[in-house]
C-alpha cells in the first residue's frame, strides 16, 4: 500500500494479521503513535512506515529489536527510547555523559554496518534485475519500443490506412478501429479523435488524464498514444486501447443484426455480472482515486465486454475529477457549459446547474441498470411524450415487474418465479433507488455494489450463476 494519499492512523483491525510476513504503508499521509500490536504479530519479518507522519515513542520488543526489520525514516516527530537509528531521536529523558557516549558507540558499531550491508543488498539486486533485463525475449524489447514511439504512420498501417473494414465504432469526437501494431495476432481498439469537432481536443486530454491517473481491473486499459501530425501537416491525436472482442453493452442489448439474435442473448447471471462490475468500476472512481472522478458519460456503449462477458467501463473524453480548491471548482464548472453526457442518461439536475457530482454518475448506472433489466432504451419512440425509463419500470414494480422485464433472461423452468422474486426484484429496485429525480435520495456506489454482491450471492446459492 506504499506511495498512495492514505490518511489516518493505523487502523487496530491490523492486529488481526496474524500471519503477515511484510507490511509496506510507506510514503503516505498517515499519522498518530504507532501501534504497540505490531511486537505481537509474531511471523512479521518486515515493518516499512517510512515517510509518514506518525508522532512517539517508537514500541520495542517483536519486531522493532529485530536490525533492520523495521523502517522509520522520514517520521520528523517520532523518537525511541533505545538505541536512535534512521535519524530518529532518543525520546527526552535525563541522560548523563557517559550514557551518551556509550549509546553513540552502540549506534556507530549497529548503524555502520547495517548501511554497509544494506549497500551490498542493492548492488545484488541491481544485478539480478539487469540480468534479468538482458534476458527477455527480443521480439517483446522491439515491442515495448515500438509502444513508447507510436507514429501517424503507425497507425496507418494499424488500421490499413483506415480501412472500413476496421471500423468497429463511432462517437461525438472520432472514430474507433480494431488494427495490429506489433504485426502479430494481438489485435487492439485504435481510438482516432477527430480534432475539426469542438471540445475533441479537450476530450482528448481529459481521457488521457483519467486513464493515466486510475487502474482497475473494470476500467479499460490504454496501451499507448498517438498525439502527432497526419500526413497534411495537420494534428493527429489517437488513443490506443485494449481490443474488447464482444463489443460493447449496446449491441447485446439491442442488436441492429436479426440474423445473429443468438449471439446477442444476455443470461440473468451475466446481466447481474455486468451491473456488479460497472459499480465495482465508479465505486473505484467515486471512492478510491485520490481525487474522485466522475465519468459524465456512462451508458451501454459506454461498456466493453471482453472474452468472458468481464464488462469495462471506457470513454473517459468528458470525465472529470473533483477537486476541493476553489479556483480547481470554478474551472470545472465553466468547462462543462456544453459537455455533461448522453441524452436519456443525464441527471435532471445537471439541466438546472453546471455542477457536477458523482450522484450524476449514479444517476446514469440506474438507468443502465432498468435498460439492462427491461431491454428497453431510455430514448425509445414510447418516452417521446415525456414519460420516462424510469416512470415505467416504478408504475409496475413490484407486483406487475414481470410485464416490463426482458423475458429472454429468464429461463423457462419452475424456478423462474423465485428468480423473478429473489434476484429480478432486488435488482430493479436498485435501478430504480439509483435512478430517483433527487440526488439526495439516490445511494452511493460503495453502497450499491454491496447490494448487487448481495444478489449476486443469492443467484448462485439458486444455481444461476
Amino acid at each position: 500500500m506504499q506511495h498512495n494519499f492514505i490518511v489516518g492512523s493505523i487502523p487496530q483491525t491490523f492486529a488481526n494479521l496474524v500471519s503477515i510476513k511484510k507490511i509496506d504503508i510507506s510514503h503516505n499521509n498517515l499519522s498518530g503513535k504507532i501501534p504497540e500490536f505490531f511486537t505481537s504479530l509474531s511471523t512479521l519479518q518486515v515493518l516499512n512506515l517510512s515517510f509518514n507522519n506518525f508522532d512517539g515513542a517508537v514500541p520495542r520488543g517483536g519486531v522493532f529489536d529485530s536490525a533492520g526489520a523495521v523502517s522509520v525514516e522520514g517520521n520528523d516527530n517520532l523518537c525511541t527510547t533505545k538505541i536512535p537509528t534512521e535519524g530518529i531521536l532518543i525520546c527526552s529523558t535525563p541522560v548523563g555523559r557517559k550514557e551518551k557516549h556509550n549509546s553513540l558507540a552502540l549506534v556507530l558499531g549497529i548503524v555502520i554496518p547495517t548501511v554497509v550491508l544494506g549497500i551490498l543488498i542493492l548492488l545484488c539486486v541491481a544485478i539480478i534485475y539487469w540480468r534479468k533485463r538482458m534476458q527477455e525475449k527480443p521480439h517483446l524489447q522491439e515491442t515495448r519500443e515500438h509502444m513508447k514511439n507510436i507514429s501517424y504512420e503507425d497507425i496507418v498501417r494499424a488500421t490499413d490506412r483506415f480501412s472500413s473494414l476496421n471500423l468497429i465504432g463511432s462517437g461525438s469526437f472520432g472514430v474507433v478501429y480494431k488494427g495490429s501494431l506489433n504485426h502479430q495476432e494481438d489485435q487492439v481498439a485504435i481510438k482516432i479523435f477527430n480534432l475539426d469537432v469542438y471540445g475533441a481536443d479537450r476530450s482528448f486530454i481529459a481521457e488521457c488524464e483519467a486513464l493515466r491517473n486510475a487502474r482497475h481491473r473494470n476500467l479499460v486499459k490504454i496501451i499507448t498514444s498517438c498525439s502527432s501530425m497526419d500526413s497534411t501537416g495537420k494534428d493527429f491525436k489517437a488513443l490506443v486501447f485494449q481490443y474488447m472482442p464482444n463489443g460493447n453493452l449496446e449491441m447485446w442489448l439491442h442488436p441492429k443484426a436479426p440474423e445473429h439474435g443468438k449471439r446477442y442473448t444476455l443470461t440473468l447471471s451475466r446481466r447481474i455480472k455486468i451491473g456488479l462490475d460497472v459499480a465495482f468500476a465508479l465505486d473505484y472512481l467515486h471512492n478510491q482515486c485520490a481525487f474522485p472522478l466522475i465519468h459524465c458519460d456512462l451508458k451501454p456503449s459506454n461498456i466493453l465486454l471482453d472474452l468472458d462477458m468481464t464488462a469495462y467501463v471506457t470513454d473517459f473524453g468528458l470525465a472529470r475529477f473533483m477537486f476541493t480548491a476553489p479556483s480547481a471548482h470554478q474551472d470545472r464548472s465553466a468547462s462543462l457549459a456544453c459537455l455533461k453526457g448522453s441524452i436519456g442518461y443525464i441527471p435532471p439536475e445537471y439541466g438546472m446547474s453546471e455542477e457536477i457530482s458523482t450522484k450524476g454518475d449514479v444517476y446514469s448506472f440506474g438507468v443502465f441498470l432498468l435498460q439492462m433489466m427491461t431491454g428497453c432504451s431510455p430514448t425509445d419512440e414510447k418516452f417521446s411524450d415525456g414519460g420516462s425509463l424510469h416512470e415505467l419500470v416504478d408504475g409496475a414494480f413490484p407486483d406487475s415487474i414481470h410485464k416490463v422485464i426482458d423475458p429472454t433472461m429468464l429461463r423457462e423452468d419452475s424456478s423462474a418465479a423465485e428468480l423473478l422474486r429473489h434476484c429480478v426484484v432486488p435488482l430493479v429496485r436498485v435501478g430504480l433507488s439509483c435512478s430517483k429525480a433527487s440526488p439526495r435520495e439516490r445511494p452511493d456506489m460503495g453502497r450499491v455494489s454491496t447490494e448487487i454482491l448481495r444478489i449476486m450471492h443469492v443467484a448462485s446459492r439458486m444455481g444461476v450463476v
